[in-house]
């Protein structure tokens, strides 16, 4: 039988960095929503290390939903629920509350109606003081911060006009009109930001 579960190279490089933010980040206990779980294997290692938290992938592709519960099966790790399709634009989400919500490279390969349909959907699902965590390249001031983000641009744009890497200041305005606060901004490595919202 072919395995499901699909590779993403980044996630090995990128998961450690993001799980000692989200340490600080997210609540010690509640439901975590992921939104965009891609592979799965984010939150497998997320789970792994932070088990007092219960973690909901959802993603919107079916090859990645049979994927996430391939590696959730194989991983037997207890505090992952079954994935959902969640597709952001689609309102009313299939989960209607959260205790914190994690998106992982989503906004730059997807339309920005995603991005809108993202904090639409966290507005209803979290409660104040609960944290909308962001993870990705950004450009700031209208800039790229690096090279290697400009031509990561420009081949999204290759594949789809409707993608790019996000000015950071369009994404903290569109987040302050949909109840969030400002937010914490931390630097990753590989040119990429933790953007930390609270909801208000």
């Amino acid at each position: 039988m072919t395995d499901p579960r699909l590779f993403a190279p980044a996630t090995q490089r990128n998961r450690d960095p993001i799980l000692n933010v989200l340490r600080d980040v997210l609540p010690k206990s509640g439901t975590v929503l992921e939104i965009a779980s891609g592979s799965g294997e984010h939150v497998i290692h997320f789970a792994r290390h932070l088990p007092d938290l219960t973690f909901q992938p959802t993603d919107p592709m079916v090859d990645s939903l049979r994927s996430i519960a391939a590696w959730v099966a194989s991983s037997g790790i207890p505090n992952i629920l079954p994935p959902l399709r969640l597709e952001t634009t689609e309102q009313p989400w299939p989960v209607t509350a959260a205790d914190a919500i994690v998106c992982i490279n989503m906004i730059h390969i997807s339309p920005w109606a995603s991005a809108e349909g993202l904090m639409r959907g966290a507005q209803a699902a979290l409660k104040p003081g609960a944290p909308l965590y962001l993870y990705g390249p950004y450009q700031r001031q209208g800039g790229h911060t690096a090279p290697s983000n400009e031509a990561f641009h420009r081949q999204l744009q290759a594949q789809n006009p409707a993608w790019g890497v996000r000015d950071l200041e369009k994404v903290v305005d569109l987040a302050l009109a949909h109840g969030f606060s400002n937010p914490q901004v931390v630097e990753m490595p590989a040119n990429n930001l933790s953007v930390v919202f609270r909801r208000q």
